[in-house]
């Protein structure tokens, strides 16, 4: 027994270290704190696109320790000096997470305290908090009390619970699968096009719809698609609209295809990971009518919230839709079974499930809706400007957007439009000041705007207009011009 102590002993004082003294800790929380500061004051003087490949070995993990000044530099140098800056309000290319300082302190509560956020059983409060927030989301977009929800990692596994549930309605199965159909805009996001995939329809049916001249769903050619795939013997099932495309930021005619959606007893799926927080803005409100007719519901707050990546949101109207793939009981569980509010284990694929919630929580009750909705109309307005200097400098935009996605092209008629506009964006991401994307709109290559950081201001899109002017010339140039 003694051996045994000493083992023990010996071990402890090791395995110590991972528990810092307090002045350890203090030092720690200094050190960063500091770096924090410093990153905070220069992220918008710093360029939001820098190419470059990460060393892989400074950030292999070796046997001998380091210290925090020297990892935190390591950090520094290899992550954060690197390709995109998500955090910068120059990222204005692919749609934005936010990182809002106050939710930072929810992320440090959270992994202190090391909540579990799966079974009531394991933390009410936690549990408790998260159903809130959905009940929250629930109140916005007019889903009744009793729909069930989850907080996810993101958009891709909240389209991923909805859908699954969607199948099981439906009971889209063996040789069901191949006679079932699907209709989607062609500009809904991939992550859909991967959960189909996952869930076992890869054989299913999917019907592209045509879109009108603002890239939104066509109501009335849905309606007779639906119409002559019904009348083949086919088994149309769910229609998935989209309140914000990714491509163009389109609003699809919610309401319109909410009711062909009941007429024909197909699951109804609305994906607003990007655009659904914009119904909290009085002059977009009217876009978002009919997002209650949804069976299910795809938001992220890690958008149309400006907190960090990691915190998407699905509400379902059909809890027995959800609970019947997710819904689990095992034997040593059961002490866990019951309680007062819904386990998120149970209406998702995560068991083991990080407490998330608190990072949202955090920020709505310390600074209240009204800077969060400020900051959405703020976007909104923002893209208006960046469109009007655009076409004051010579570039064509796209139609007038529903939300804060945009794109425009150079027209230059001498050369190839899309050669030109390529090498206009080539030249756009080495600079890097701001950070613009690309994508192409029926074979027209286009420059998009995304805006949607809480942190992008007039005084960026000024910046982004210098750089568009400085890498034009330069492409002018490269074509001969």
């Amino acid at each position: 027994m003694k051996s045994l102590l000493n083992s023990i002993q010996s071990l402890e004082s090791i395995s110590e270290a991972l528990e810092p003294s307090l002045e350890q800790r203090n030092n720690y929380a200094k050190e960063l704190q500091d770096f924090t500061n410093s990153f905070i004051a220069t992220v918008e003087s710093n360029k939001a696109f820098i190419s470059g490949d990460a060393d892989q070995q400074k950030l292999s993990v070796h046997s001998s320790k380091k210290s925090l000044s020297e990892l935190l530099e390591i950090y520094n140098d290899e992550v954060v000096e690197k390709g995109l800056s998500p955090a910068s309000g120059g990222h204005i290319g692919y749609i934005p997470g936010g990182g809002i300082y106050t939710a930072s302190l929810g992320d440090t509560l959270a992994s202190i305290t090391n909540e579990y956020a799966g079974m009531y059983f394991g933390s009410p409060g936690a549990v408790t908090m998260e159903n809130e927030l959905l009940d929250w989301m629930k109140g916005v977009f007019g889903f009744p009390k009793e729909a069930v929800g989850n907080l996810t990692s993101g958009g891709s596994v909240a389209n991923l619970i909805a859908l699954t549930a969607a199948r099981d309605k439906h009971q889209i199965k063996n040789e069901k699968v191949t006679q079932s159909v699907i209709y989607l805009s062609p500009q809904i996001h991939h992550c859909i096009h991967k959960a189909i995939r996952i869930i076992g329809l890869e054989d299913v049916q999917i019907r592209l719809l045509e879109l009108d001249g603002y890239s939104r769903i066509d109501a009335k050619k849905l309606k007779e698609t639906i119409a002559k795939d019904s009348a083949e013997g086919l088994n149309p099932f769910m229609v998935i609209a989209s309140a914000g495309t990714t491509d163009t930021g389109a609003v699809d005619p919610l309401e319109q295809i909410g009711h062909i959606a009941q007429e024909n007893n197909l699951w109804y799926h609305i994906d607003g990971a990007y655009g659904g927080f914009f119904v909290l803005s009085e002059t977009k409100k009217h876009l978002f009518k009919g997002i209650e007719l949804a069976d299910s519901l795809v938001i992220d707050p890690h958008k149309g919230l400006f907190l960090p990546y990691g915190l998407g949101a699905v509400l379902v109207k059909d809890k027995e839709a959800v609970f019947h793939s997710h819904h689990y009981t095992a034997n040593y569980m059961q002490d866990a079974v019951g309680g007062a509010q819904i386990n998120p284990a149970d209406v998702s694929p995560e068991l083991t499930k990080h407490f998330r919630g608190l990072r949202m929580w955090l920020p709505l009750n310390l600074h209240g809706i009204e800077p969060f909705v400020a900051c959405l109309d703020e976007k909104l307005l923002l893209t208006t400007y960046f469109r009007e200097k655009l076409t004051a400098i010579g570039f064509k935009v796209g139609p007038e957007p529903d939300l804060s996605v945009s794109y425009f092209w150079y027209p230059e008629s001498r050369v190839d439009q899309n050669d030109f506009n390529e090498k206009l964006m080539e030249l756009i991401h080495k600079d890097g000041s701001v950070f613009l994307s690309s994508t192409k709109i029926e074979g027209k290559y286009v420059i998009r705007i995304a805006i949607l950081s809480f942190r992008t201001k007039i005084v960026t899109v000024d910046k982004a207009i210098k750089m568009i002017e400085k890498c034009l010339a330069e492409t002018k140039a490269a074509f001969g011009i």
